[in-house]
């Protein structure tokens, strides 16, 4: 008897390689496990059709997400919601919030976002936390020439990568170093990453990376910063959480459901002076930064590989 198929519809690929896209390989890898999985960013309805869909993004796998409902509408379907389903498409975006209609089961992946949907809709969601491979923290040497400071995001405006940029030009600890790592996707933000680079030297953009690559430079960093205006669940977070590195975050509803309330590190969005003051504090205040990494090191322990891994294998299995 040959194994039920499962197709993973997401709009991102591994060129991209952003946070959808290593959300459907990390799936795909946990459920290849059990069934034959496949990742696409659309239903080739000339393959053979899956006995089970799981689409990232409500409104761009919109049209396979309807497509796939029509055609096999016993079949189950599952949708991943992102930050920009939660907190902008699905209100405003008519396509977004049919697919909400369209599946079985929506997936959150931090539980702040539950209080967005509606009653009857929340009673199709569940909340499952993504993970990443702890790795051993760093241990810094006594003297550094840089205290670095990483940004791990490609440059468009959710991500507010001129928060970022600005704060830098505000920083005055002498060894202070931010890094930018991630592609431009806007390409007047691309611009705007040059110019900031060649007017204030602490800033360096690295461009696109290697996961890998992107994860050791993570780790051997002092702290990380996100300074999204929207998130559904940052993979950074999790992998900065999973390797012992503190989080300089934005105030918003995505990053609390990550960090908890009573984090230390938040400021308010696109407030530059603040992230630069937060910056400074984390650098100078050694205790602060002890606190920081006792506070991320309690959250860790919930982005566990195993914990997401029996998660998404429930999902799937109670479906099919």
């Amino acid at each position: 008897m040959q194994r039920p198929r499962v197709l993973i519809v997401s709009p991102a690929s591994q060129r991209e390689n952003n946070g959808n896209w290593q959300t459907a390989s990390r799936w795909a890898h946990f459920l290849r496990a059990r069934w034959r999985v496949t990742i696409a960013p659309d239903w080739d309805t000339s393959a053979p059709a899956p006995d089970l869909m799981i689409a990232l993004h409500a409104r761009r796998s919109a049209a396979p997400l309807a497509a796939f409902a029509a055609a096999f509408p016993e079949r189950p379907r599952v949708l991943v919601l992102t930050g920009t389903d939660l907190y902008r498409d699905i209100a405003t975006d008519t396509a977004a919030q049919a697919s909400l209609a369209h599946a079985h089961r929506l997936v959150l992946l931090q539980a702040d976002g539950l209080a967005l949907l509606a009653p009857a809709v929340r009673a199709r969601a569940c909340v499952i936390h993504q993970s990443a491979p702890a790795l051993t923290p760093f241990r810094h040497a006594a003297a550094r020439r840089f205290i670095d400071i990483v940004m791990i995001g490609h440059l468009r405006e959710e991500k507010d990568p001129r928060t970022f940029m600005r704060a830098a030009a505000l920083v005055t600890a002498p060894k202070a170093r931010l890094l930018h790592i991630g592609g431009a996707l806007d390409p007047i933000l691309g611009e705007l990453a040059v110019a900031t680079q060649a007017a204030t030297p602490r800033y360096r953009w690295l461009g696109a990376m290697p996961h890998a690559a992107t994860r050791q430079r993570l780790r051997r960093s002092h702290a990380m910063v996100i300074a999204s205006h929207m998130e559904g669940g940052a993979n950074v977070i999790i992998e900065a959480l999973t390797c012992g590195v503190p989080v300089l975050a934005s105030d918003i509803s995505g990053n609390r459901g990550m960090l908890g309330d009573g984090y230390a590190g938040y400021f308010a969005p696109a407030d530059a002076p603040a992230l630069a003051r937060l910056i400074e504090r984390c650098i100078g205040d050694a205790s602060f930064h002890a606190l920081l990494r006792r506070q991320c090191d309690a959250r860790a322990p919930l982005f566990a590989p195993e914990h997401e891994r029996a998660s998404v294998l429930d999902l799937v299995d109670n479906l099919l």
